[in-house]
């Protein structure tokens, strides 16, 4: 969400960021609404002003006898209250004209931020790891899974649909060690408050996030007027919306273990075998709530504590800068962190960080005051970062750490998650 201030200062940062995502340019159009709307209000507030002036000199008028001027100021009464009604609903209307094309507009760029139209433009960062090699042709994890009978897409389909697996055995273990694993890092190490959030939220939370009303249909709704989470960002971030914090309350660092629910609406024929694009997934999810200033800086330090949870697991990976076109609406900058899977031989998406800078807090109405100072208020910044996809990290272990006789080995970081257990097989 945009201050309307903002853009009439700074019209052609708006519109080139637009450009860079591949969008129209919009503020003209809203600047041209808004001097429309802001003349009507001071018409508005004029025509109130002669009204209420006129209904005190009604009382002069009579009281003087002067009953033809009393009899005129209440007919000029009349026509003022006309024209005021008509007036505050042609203001309602262009306030609701502006509403809908501010709350659709996504977040400014990042000036460091490469141009493109597609993840064909984003840029590499850095790797990690050595790449494995196989002396046989490495099978993808829906492979490895139902070859060891603890990966059931067929009656996942039969009780759900499509897009949807039922884990057995240690794979399910594995799955709920993985997640334990995570939080662990992130509480232990990278400082963040475990929380346990609601996975049912309003309207207004998944507004304040950015997911309404533009992207109602990635996401599933209830017939109580309840949506499912797309990701533990939509509460964690919330927490805090409609709050007024202290800046000594910074910076303010969340994390969570979630079901996490998606229509997946854009994605038909991507992804149909196996698990990486379902409706139903886990994910640990990372949130701070930051000084402005600071925003940069913890930007690096979420993404290195996702990177943490790929080093310990001894996986390969990449981290990629989105370019221009592939930057989520919310985000002003974010980093994807991309597993090496060897039965795909190719890179895919295990944590993506954003920095939102103030576009949620504007709409969540999150604010600090800086300690001392009784009138000054500024908006928090926040971030989002997966610390990581838990499916995804499970598709990794399995294609990276597999073996020819069908095996898994577990990497060392998890064995004690998983009793000293070293190797999955089918026999257990």
């Amino acid at each position: 969400m945009f201050d309307l201030k903002w853009i009439r200062e700074n019209p052609s940062l708006l519109d080139d960021s637009l450009s860079k995502r591949g969008i129209a340019r919009a503020s003209a159009k809203i600047i041209e609404i808004d001097l429309e709307r802001r003349a009507l209000q001071t018409e508005l507030q004029e025509s109130q002003g002669r009204r209420n002036e006129a209904s005190k000199k009604i009382g002069e008028a009579i009281s003087n006898g002067l009953d033809n001027e009393a009899e005129a100021l209440k007919d000029e009464i009349g026509l003022l209250k006309n024209k005021i009604q008509d007036m505050e609903q042609l203001e309602r209307d262009l306030s609701a004209k502006l509403q809908s094309l501010l709350e659709v507009l996504p977040n400014v760029l990042s000036s460091d931020i490469p141009e493109g139209n597609s993840e064909h433009s984003n840029v590499e960062l850095r790797t990690w790891g050595a790449l494995p090699e196989f002396s046989y042709k490495p099978l993808q994890h829906f492979e490895i899974g139902e070859n060891l009978s603890m990966m059931d897409f067929d009656s996942a389909s039969k009780i759900s649909g499509s897009r949807f697996v039922i884990l057995k055995g240690l794979l399910a273990r594995l799955e709920r060690a993985l997640a334990q694993f995570m939080l662990d890092i992130h509480v232990n190490d990278g400082g963040y408050t475990e929380v346990s959030p609601p996975l049912l939220v309003r309207d207004g939370a998944l507004y304040g996030t950015g997911q309404l009303p533009k992207f109602s249909e990635d996401l599933f709704r209830t017939d109580e007027d309840y949506w499912l989470i797309p990701t533990a960002e939509v509460p964690l971030t919330n927490i805090f919306s409609n709050n007024i914090l202290s800046d000594s309350e910074l910076p303010i660092r969340v994390t969570a273990h979630t079901s996490c629910f998606r229509s997946e609406a854009g994605a038909s024929g991507r992804d149909t075998r196996g698990m990486l694009r379902q409706h139903q997934f886990y994910k640990v999810e990372l949130v701070s709530i930051v000084h402005p200033e600071k925003s940069a800086d913890e930007l690096e330090r979420m993404t290195n504590c996702a990177e943490s949870v790929m080093q310990r697991l001894e996986l390969p990976y990449r981290v990629m800068l989105l370019c221009s076109g592939d930057t989520g609406f919310a985000s002003t900058k974010t980093y994807d962190i991309e597993v090496w899977l060897p039965g795909e031989n190719k890179y895919r998406e295990i944590s993506s960080c954003s920095n939102t800078g103030e576009f949620q807090a504007r709409r969540m109405k999150t604010r600090f005051r800086i300690d001392g100072d009784k009138k000054g208020l500024e908006h928090v910044h926040t971030l989002n970062g997966s610390g990581v996809a838990i499916g995804r990290a499970l598709i990794a272990i399995l294609e990276n750490y597999q073996c020819e006789d069908g095996t898994v080995i577990i990497p060392s970081a998890l064995r004690p998650y998983m009793n000293g257990l070293e190797v999955i097989d089918g026999n257990v």
